[in-house]
């Protein structure tokens, strides 16, 4: 029994040491583990991104083991709160600014209504790379008239072979085309028989008007140019048309020397309004309800009121009056066949400042004469306008011009040379532009006509200082 019971001791010995060893081995293998980790840790972190967030990941979730549910409530808590006032910080900024530009927007158009918005961006023009000047070929005779679009991306032109062309200002190419027709057929078709020698399209960019010398006024669907309407009533040819700003009523002004009036939604007649005592040769309208003209040879700017059923009438050219453009609301200026260029103010009856010989004289000595000046544009409500002349020889030009303080000065920015009879000029709403229309001949007659000219629209890029 005593030999048993040693040899059982012995056993339980035996098996304790080999416990001992086992145990000692797996405490080798775990230190030569962690000897290697960090190095393997090294490795992973430095090639793998992914592995790497995945060890973040377990890092956060083992930060989230360790919190209590009370703690990781708290936490959250605060996370949703910081979130809501992040939101509540970004909407009450976006109000902010809503609430400017509204308020912004309402202050201008107050200012515009007053006649008072002015944006003094003349001084922030260059002159254009020639080069760049792109000339729109299509209309066989000169062009008489144009339009651009609210959105600047199409000009309607017209001219004396009685065609209507819708360009696409971005790639130069024809839209569409209204051919003109045969005298002595318009019971066969819809067109313009004579010269058209004048155009308007209104605000929303849904009518186009045109008048010619047959004393009619058609109106097209601006984005089709289909027809939709003729208005009969002046008895000599149609020299201007304006769109009320805002609504689809149109002013008409003719060498009758009458101004009518019609509603375009209804196709219907109005009312007509004399006074001038020549043929009126150009007519513009803003917002309010009035239209000012200009009188040919009577030498006199007039604005009619048409609620009030009166005139206002203004005197200080020495010539005829060819052209008139609107500036705003309160101001307009205009220019006459003997090189004047004049600005006004609805509460002056004499024009606030004139350029004599505005764009030079031509001629031999003792026979010198100023070259006509047969156009007029404004940047609507800014101190930017535009003038365009012609003359015997190839020196016609285009001329933009800085309105001083008050418009009481005129002050020459720089000359665009172009080769013919400048009849017509507009600037894109955006500034960023201005169109031309040129011809061989003056849109009114035939009084001399330059060969060297070409028929056509000129897309004049303009350059602004980076401020």
């Amino acid at each position: 029994m005593a030999v048993e019971s040693g040899s059982f001791f012995i056993r339980r010995k035996k098996t304790s040491e080999a416990r001992g060893k086992k145990r000692k081995a797996e405490d080798g293998k775990d230190k030569v583990r962690k000897k290697f980790a960090p190095k393997l840790n090294e490795e992973i972190s430095s090639d793998s991104e992914t592995e790497s967030a995945a060890h973040k990941k377990k890092v956060a979730e083992s930060l989230e083991i360790e919190e209590t549910a009370q703690e990781k409530k708290l936490r959250l808590a605060k996370l949703y709160l910081e979130q809501l006032r992040e939101e509540e910080q970004e909407k009450a900024e976006e109000e902010q600014l809503e609430n400017d530009l509204i308020g912004g927007r309402l202050e201008e158009d107050v200012l515009e209504q007053k006649g008072k918005l002015k944006r003094l961006v003349a001084k922030d023009y260059l002159p254009p790379d020639v080069s760049e000047i792109r000339l729109l070929r299509g209309h066989q005779l000169a062009i008489t008239c144009l339009v651009l679009s609210p959105d600047d991306k199409h000009v309607f032109s017209a001219s004396k072979d009685c065609s209507i062309i819708k360009w696409d200002i971005a790639n130069g190419k024809k839209v569409h085309t209204i051919r003109g027709g045969h005298k002595g057929k318009e019971d066969q078709h819809v067109r313009h028989t004579m010269h058209i020698l004048s155009m308007a399209i209104s605000s929303d960019g849904k009518y186009l008007a045109t008048g010619d010398r047959n004393k009619l006024i058609l109106i097209w669907d601006a984005a089709t140019c289909q027809h939709l309407h003729t208005f009969k009533g002046h008895k000599d040819v149609v020299s201007g048309l304006s769109f009320r700003k805002g609504t689809h009523q149109l002013y008409s002004a003719s060498h009758d020397r009458s101004v009518k009036v019609w509603n375009v939604d209804q196709n219907a007649y109005v009312e007509t309004l004399f006074g001038h005592q020549d043929a009126i040769t150009g007519l513009d309208s803003l917002s309010r309800e009035r239209c000012v003209t200009s009188g040919g040879r009577d030498r006199t700017v007039r604005i009619w009121k048409i609620a009030e059923e009166a005139q206002l009438v203004f005197h200080g050219h020495e010539s005829s009056i060819d052209c008139i453009q609107l500036i705003n609301e309160e101001n307009m200026v205009s220019g006459a066949d003997d090189g004047s260029l004049a600005l006004w103010t609805v509460t002056k009856k004499k024009p606030l400042v004139t350029v004599k010989a505005a764009h030079g004289i031509q001629g031999d000595p003792g026979i010198e004469q100023p070259n006509w000046i047969t156009s007029v544009a404004a940047l609507l409500n800014s101190d930017l306008i535009a003038s365009g002349a012609s003359s015997c020889s190839q020196n016609s030009q285009i001329r933009l011009w800085k309105c001083g303080e008050g418009f009481k000065r005129l002050d020459p920015l720089f000359d665009i040379p172009v080769v013919g009879f400048v009849n017509c000029l507009k600037f894109s709403n955006s500034g960023d532009f201005l169109v031309a229309g040129v011809g061989q001949e003056h849109r009114l007659g035939r009084w001399w006509r330059l060969k060297e000219a070409k028929n056509g629209i000129c897309i004049i890029p303009l350059k602004k200082t980076m401020n």
